[in-house]
Order: structure tokens, then sequence, then C-alpha cells
């Protein structure tokens, strides 16, 4: 998986941009402010539909191409894959309403042809991994489920059609219940939401389980290697709804486990479905008192979990005790795991984008990850100062300086 040519309109700091991408690694350097992230950002968007940094699609706009009268930005990139290429497209316009108010349009293309987010699984997968994402392990949950989505819509399109789905009925029924409540309506208007959340939320919530079981195992063999075997990772998942647990099915739905003729697991799609349809209907008073749903994996959590032989310890959760060390080291180790869990699904290489991450880390875990980006066909970095890399690194790579909107190549007189 290659990215041969990357097109930005008015996107971010970005007026115009054309970029043919070099298939070795590309280091992209200069100040802050100066366009290098967005660059990386850009990438992300068209992998993804969503941008890593904002949840808000009219940030992405160049603010000046408003008053410039074109309050629109544009994405562009073509991907070779599987021997053939990708042309892939993602649109953002504020237009006008009748009312004096703007709506943004998103539009997806992919070869020219206009397709829901959820297609846009297995054109583009990316690893992104930003300073920022040490968050990951100490943030708000919202942020780990936001990494589960991401991770797994690139490469399931299943799944991201379940997450799509969920989500609109989850907001649906969450206007239902505050409606039933303000205007006492009658409470089996809620029924159409909660099939559409039993089936779509049975899908999300095993295939996240499913994730994190393979995610775990990678992590932990590769931060054995990161601390050298002093420490080891383990990755939970802390479902809001799983009827794989029998303690938490028994207080769902009020279910005797002892009397049942089979154990949850071996339960069929079905029979969840029904089960996590009844755990809703048991909890509407609550939650049309509450005037929101509380229940489903829209409140799933992720846990990471470490040890260490050498100290004693074991089952520490790094969120609540681990240093800010530890915690970047987690997140490494979650990265890089993840780049082999995305291989694998795929059987292809994803593209690797390292954002000014190298500074934060030291020598040794630095040496790591370098190392690792041999092992990708394509990986963009970026760094204020290039003088962290290896000789050896800098040799391989192809260095371009990112300066007020337009990128250098070889020389200050050659720029985009």
């Amino acid at each position: 998986m290659h990215i041969q040519y990357l097109s930005l309109t008015n996107f971010r700091n970005y007026a115009r941009l054309e970029l043919t991408l070099p298939e070795e690694p590309l280091l992209l350097y200069g100040g802050n402010a100066q366009g290098k992230t967005s660059l990386l950002e850009a990438i992300y968007l068209l992998a993804t539909g969503s941008s890593p940094l904002t949840g808000s699609d009219r940030e992405l706009i160049r603010w000046q191409a408003e008053a410039e009268g074109l309050p629109y930005a544009r994405v562009r990139a073509e991907i070779e894959r599987r021997h053939r290429t990708i042309e892939l497209e993602i649109a953002l316009e504020k237009r006008k309403l009748s009312n004096g108010t703007t709506r943004l349009q998103k539009t997806i293309r992919i070869d020219r042809t206009q397709k829901q987010q959820s297609s846009l699984s297995e054109k583009l997968n990316v690893v992104l991994f930003t300073p920022q994402n040490v968050d990951l392990v100490a943030g708000s949950p919202s942020g780990r489920r936001r990494y589960m989505n991401d991770a797994l819509s690139q490469v399931d399109e299943t799944y991201g059609e379940a997450l799509s789905s969920y989500t609109k009925a989850l907001r649906q029924r969450n206007a239902a219940l505050r409606h039933v409540r303000d205007e006492r309506g009658n409470p089996a208007q809620l029924a159409p939401f909660e099939r559409v959340l039993a089936q779509h939320g049975v899908i999300i919530a095993s295939r996240r389980r499913a994730f994190l079981e393979d995610l775990s195992k990678r992590v932990r063999r590769i931060h054995e290697q990161l601390t050298g075997t002093k420490e080891w990772l383990r990755l939970d998942y802390v479902p809001n709804f799983d009827p794989s647990t029998p303690p938490a099915l028994k207080a769902q739905v009020g279910l005797d486990l002892k009397k049942a003729e089979r154990p949850p697991a071996d339960l069929d799609v079905e029979e969840l479905v029904d089960i996590y349809r009844r755990a809703l209907i048991e909890r509407r008073s609550e939650e049309i008192a509450r005037g929101v749903t509380v229940f489903g994996p829209h409140r799933d959590e992720i846990r990471f979990v470490a040890g260490s032989p050498a100290l004693g310890t074991h089952d520490v959760d790094l969120g609540i005790y681990g240093s800010r060390g530890q915690q970047r080291t987690a997140v490494l180790s979650l990265k890089l795991a993840e780049l082999r869990w995305m291989h694998d699904q795929t059987r292809e290489s994803p593209v690797l984008l390292l954002d000014e991450v190298l500074a934060e880390l030291d020598k040794t875990r630095r040496a790591y990850l370098l190392e690792h980006i041999n092992g990708v066909e394509q990986a963009v970095l970026t760094a204020t100062d290039p003088e962290m890399f290896s000789a050896r690194f800098l040799q391989e790579a192809v260095t371009w300086e990112v300066r007020g909107g337009l990128v250098h190549r070889d020389g200050p007189d050659e720029s985009t």
C-alpha cells in the first residue's frame, strides 16, 4: 500500500498543495504551526473519514477561504493497492440555508463515485502515532472508544456500517427518551430504536472483544521487548454490555444462568440481540428519567494493565497509577502492535504516520521505533529538528521542509 499522490485545497493552512510522495521514508521538518501535522491529518482523514485532531469538520476549512467566497476544502489522493490505483476524495463545503445559517456538507468519493463513510474500509489503512496518544492511557474513555472505532473501521466495513447505524439510532432514542419524559409520550415509541441498537450493538461489542484479545497478545510481546522483560502489559476490554460475562448478563436482564440451557458464550447472534433488547426495555424507566441511554457499547472502556516480575507488582492500572514514562511506553507498544495487527488483517502494510514522536522517546525506544520503519512500505514522519534522527536514517529517507503552508523539496527554491 502506497500513497502516490496527495492534493489539498483550502485545507487548514494550505491554499493549494500537490505532492507526489516518494517510496522512501519521508521526513517533513520545520517550525511549529507551519503545516507538518496538517499533512498527516489529511492522510488520516482519507483513511477514516474523520480528523484525529478535531471533532468539527468546519475547522478543517482554511479560514481565509470563506472570506474569499470559497468556503470549502478538498483532500484527494491516489493510492496504489493490490496492483491497482484507488482514487479517494473528501470534500467539505459550508452551504448557506434559507434561514441564514450554514450547514456543512461532507462528500466522500471513491474512484469518483459518491460513497458512505464506511466504504473507506480497506482503501487506505494508516497507523498514526502522536505525542497526544499518551492520553489514550489516562485520558477520557471516549478517546479509547474512538481508538477502537478508527482501527476497526479501517479494515472491517461491517463494523463501520454497524457503528454508523448504532450512532444514528442512539441519537434518535435519546431524543425520544426526552420526548417521553417531557411530553409524557408512550414508551412504546422507543421500541424501533431499541431493535436497531440491539442488532448493531452486538456486532460492535463482539468485534471489539476479538480485536482487543488479539491486540493484547501482540502488545505483551512488544512491551516485554521494549522494557527488557522487566514489565508486561495487557489490554482489558471493559464492555458496558457483554453477554459472555455471566455476572454482567445476570445483572442486566435478570437471567438465572444456573438454569440456562447453554452458557452465554454459546448463544447465537439472534439470542444475544434479544438479550440486549430486553436489557434496554428493563432500563426504560431509568433512562426516560435521565433523558439519555446509559446502556450499550457507547459506554465501553479499555484498561492498560501492567506488571513487573522484578518489582513483584501485578495488575497495575496504568491509567491511574502509571508514570508518564510508563504510559508513553504503553502507547508505543500499542501502536506497534496495531501496525502488525492491521498488516495481518489486510495482508498489506499500512502507512505509518509519526508526528513529532521521537522527541518524546528515550534513545532505546527511539531506536526500536526507527527499526520498525524499515518494515513498512511507506512512512511519513514530522519533526522540528531533523538532527534527532540518525545519519543512517537521514541517508535513506527523503527530507522536505515545510514552511508557511508550502513544502520545499531539495532546497528553498523548489516548493509546492
